[in-house]
């Protein structure tokens, strides 16, 4: 078995939540600068409201050159492992992780989990962004 982990610095995007709205959905972006490589994963735990064709989450991976604002969907070329824009609409599909890789060319990622509908109890939600191929490994810089 090999070492993985001083070679991956996961950050979140999204802090854990119980989540009813977008704006508790909206991560912050992350910057991936000084890495060559980054996987996205978005959590959703057990709704509590029943998710259906009018109330559901829309999981998005955005990407953005400037920190803070002009954030829009990484395109399929530049994602590895599934498409964009994944409708969670059903009781059986909550409790998932949803991991995409990116292989595009801006600075900065983000998750999206857009709510839809009435979220009255919410959803447990987490979004992390793990930096990978580090260009100085992450355990020897500056925190």
């Amino acid at each position: 078995m090999k070492d993985i982990i001083n070679d991956l610095l996961p950050v979140h995007t999204i802090v854990p939540i119980l989540g009813n709205n977008t704006s508790e959905g909206t991560g912050v972006g992350i910057d991936i600068a000084g890495y060559e490589g980054a996987a996205m994963l978005a959590c959703l735990g057990d709704s509590g409201d029943t998710l259906s064709g009018s109330i559901y989450v829309t999981v998005a991976f955005q990407e953005s050159d400037v920190q803070g604002s002009g954030f829009a969907n990484i395109a399929a070329g530049a994602l590895i492992g599934g498409a964009n824009d994944v409708v969670i609409d059903a009781p059986a599909e909550d409790q998932i992780v949803v991991a995409r890789g990116y292989m595009g060319g801006k600075r900065y990622l983000r998750i999206l989990m857009t709510f839809t509908g009435t979220h009255t109890n919410g959803i447990p939600i987490a979004g992390v962004i793990i930096k990978g191929w580090a260009r100085h490994n992450p355990q020897t810089q500056a925190i």
